[in-house]
C-alpha cells in the first residue's frame, strides 16, 4: 500500500512539474513575443513620426533625400506570395515531395538566379509576353523589358519552396475524413474526382485552407531566395516580368548598407508590418486547423 502510494505521489509530482514547466515555456514565448513587438515598434517610431502612416501608402525610396515610403516592399512581397500560391497550391493537391522541404533557401535562391531565371527570360517569359501580353485587361501584367530577374521569378521560387508545406499538410487533412464517407459515395457510383470534389474537399475545407494559409505565411517571410531572384528594384511595376523587391529583400540589402538612423527606422517599420501581417495569417491559418480537429473529434 505505501509502495502503491508513494509511486501514485511521485506521478503527481512529476505531472505538477511538467505542467509548471511548459506553462513557464508558455509565458516565455510570449514574452519573446511581446518583446519582439516592442522593439520593432520603438525602433520604427522616428520613421512614423517622420512619415506618418503614409508610410506604408507612399511608393518613395530615395535613400539620398532621406525619404522612405514602404508601399513598393509591400506591394513585391504580397504579389509574389500570391504568385507562389496559384502554383503551389493545385499542385500540392496531388503530390508528395516532403524532400524539398529539407533544401537550405539559399539553394533555392542560387537556382533560381544562375538556372531558373535565364531559362525563364529565354522561353517562358517571351511567351507570356507575346500571348498574354496581347489581351486585354491582363495583358499590362506581362508587358515591358523581359528580366531574368523579377516578380514573376520570385513567384515560382517561393512556389517550389513551399510546395512541401501545403502538401505534407493537405495530405494530412484529406486522411482525417472518415473512410466510410468515401466508400459510401464510391458505392453510389462517384467517380474518384466526385469523391474528391463533393466528399472529401467539403469536409477539409477547413483543414485545406489552414495548410494554405500556413505555406503563405511560409512565402511571405522568405528571404534569401528572393533576394537573389526578385531584382532589387524598389519600386512599384504593373508588369510581373519587371523587377521589385520584398519587405524582407530590402531588409536583407539594406541593413548592412551603413544605414542612416532614419533609413534604420524605415527598415524597422517595415519589419514591423511583416511582423503584422505574418502573424495575422498565421493566426487565421491556426484557427481554420483547429475548426478541423474540432469537427474531426465531434
Amino acid at each position: 500500500m505505501r509502495i502503491g502510494a508513494h509511486v501514485a505521489r511521485r506521478q503527481r509530482l512529476a505531472d505538477a512539474g511538467f505542467r509548471v514547466a511548459t506553462q513557464s515555456f508558455a509565458v516565455l514565448v510570449l514574452i519573446l513575443l511581446g518583446g519582439a513587438i516592442v522593439s520593432l515598434t520603438v525602433g520604427a517610431l522616428p520613421a512614423l513620426q517622420a512619415f506618418g502612416p503614409g508610410f506604408f501608402l507612399d511608393p518613395t525610396w530615395q535613400p539620398p533625400k532621406e525619404i522612405f515610403g514602404g508601399l513598393a516592399p509591400i506591394y513585391g512581397t504580397l504579389v509574389t506570395s500570391v504568385i507562389a500560391m496559384i502554383i503551389a497550391v493545385p499542385v500540392s493537391f496531388g503530390i508528395a515531395i516532403e524532400l524539398l522541404a529539407g533544401i537550405p533557401s539559399i539553394i533555392y535562391g542560387i537556382w533560381g538566379f544562375l538556372v531558373l531565371g535565364p531559362v525563364l527570360q529565354q522561353t517562358i517569359l517571351p511567351f507570356l509576353k507575346a500571348t498574354l501580353g496581347q489581351l486585354p485587361g491582363i495583358g499590362f501584367l506581362f508587358s515591358g523589358v523581359i528580366y531574368g530577374q523579377g516578380i514573376f521569378t520570385a513567384g515560382i521560387v517561393l512556389a517550389i519552396m513551399i510546395l512541401p508545406f501545403i502538401t505534407a499538410i493537405t495530405r494530412d487533412v484529406f486522411e482525417t475524413v472518415p473512410p466510410l464517407l468515401k466508400e459510401s459515395a464510391y458505392g453510389l457510383g462517384a467517380t474518384t474526382w466526385e469523391v474528391m470534389w463533393k466528399v472529401v474537399l467539403p469536409y477539409s475545407r477547413a483543414g485545406v485552407v489552414g495548410g494554405v494559409m500556413l505555406g503563405l505565411g511560409r512565402a511571405l517571410g522568405e528571404t534569401m531566395a528572393v533576394a537573389f531572384v526578385v531584382g532589387s528594384a524598389i519600386k512599384i511595376n504593373a508588369s510581373l516580368l519587371a523587377p521589385g523587391t520584398t519587405i524582407s529583400a530590402t531588409i536583407a540589402n539594406l541593413a548592412n548598407s551603413n544605414p542612416s538612423e532614419l533609413l534604420n527606422s524605415a527598415l524597422l517599420a517595415l519589419g514591423l508590418a511583416l511582423f503584422v501581417i505574418t502573424f495575422i495569417v498565421l493566426s487565421l491559418a491556426k484557427l481554420q486547423l483547429m475548426r478541423l480537429q474540432r469537427k474531426a473529434g465531434g
